[in-house]
């Protein structure tokens, strides 16, 4: 197996990020270290390039490039750095909580929390990514009720976390049909029905809801806002997937669709907004 990692400062974290996605059979690896950002991805010779380790030039910085093999059972050993955790809601109050648990792993849950139980598969998000977390917390401060859409639903958390507190029906899309089957397959784990459809949303967004989460990079959000009619009927909606310097400008792009920041939260580098109908 093959890992290829480019490593860079933060600010040119984008442009980096989109010379991997065509390279990105399995998913991408991020991993943050201060103002530095590396990302990876896995794969068998021949799907993913080897390459001597070297510089090259993306925007006005230098990154570097990396290639090494790793074990042929990294798909298993992965699994020792994702653990269950508890999250609550950004407004800091005791209840509700989430307590998200890999398939892998058996704790018991914490008194008063709602369990969420994933196998990610092979698409992405066990959970344990800040960005994920972030809207969770969010979550945790809506009022639950009515229909709930989530965009790049990955491996279905967040849908998930929204059908076990109420909110239906629930959909999910992703452009990643690997992200469909696992949605798919963890809502049937978890005994909640969310409908789950592959779509890319830089050419066509799906029907909105009066909730809708959307844990995306920063091109992405703004190809989504580009697409969003005026009579959206979005009441309450999430975006996260943000470095925290890309934050104020997804906010003022979303305030044109009338929609106002009411909350944000940040973790390691990252941020995730609450925005609500003005």
């Amino acid at each position: 197996m093959i890992r290829l990692a480019i490593r860079c400062r933060a600010e040119n974290a984008e442009l980096a990020l989109a010379q991997l996605i065509e390279l990105a059979p399995t998913g991408i690896e991020e991993v943050r270290d201060g103002d530095i950002v590396e990302y990876a991805v896995y794969g068998p010779p021949g799907e993913v390039p080897t390459l001597p380790d070297l510089q090259v030039a993306v925007g006005d910085d230098l990154v570097e490039v990396t290639t090494s093999e790793v074990a042929d059972d990294w798909q298993e050993r992965w699994k020792d750095f994702h653990g269950s955790m508890l999250i609550t809601p950004a407004s800091a109050a005791a209840e509700p909580m989430v307590f998200l648990r890999p398939s892998w792993e058996n704790s018991p849950v914490p008194a008063g929390a709602t369990e969420v139980v994933l196998d990610p598969g092979q698409a992405f998000g066990t959970g344990s990514h800040p960005t994920t977390r972030l809207c969770i917390k969010h979550l945790l401060d809506i009022e639950a009720g009515g229909e709930f859409v989530d965009l790049g639903c990955g491996s279905g958390v967040l849908a998930i976390a929204a059908a076990k507190h109420g909110w239906g029906p629930v959909r999910g899309y992703d452009f990643d049909q690997l992200a469909v089957d696992a949605t798919e397959a963890n809502a049937n784990d978890n005994g909640v029905s969310v409908a789950v459809e592959r779509c890319d949303l830089r050419n066509g967004l799906p029907a909105l809801a009066p909730t809708v989460f959307a844990n995306l990079m920063r091109p992405l959000l703004l190809d989504v806002a580009a697409q969003v009619p005026q009579d959206h009927g979005m009441r309450d909606v999430v975006l996260s997937g943000l470095l925290d310097e890309e934050a104020d400008e997804i906010s003022d792009v979303y305030s044109s669709l009338g929609l106002i920041e009411t909350g944000r939260v940040s973790e390691g580098g990252w941020t995730g907004l609450r925005l609500s109908a003005a």
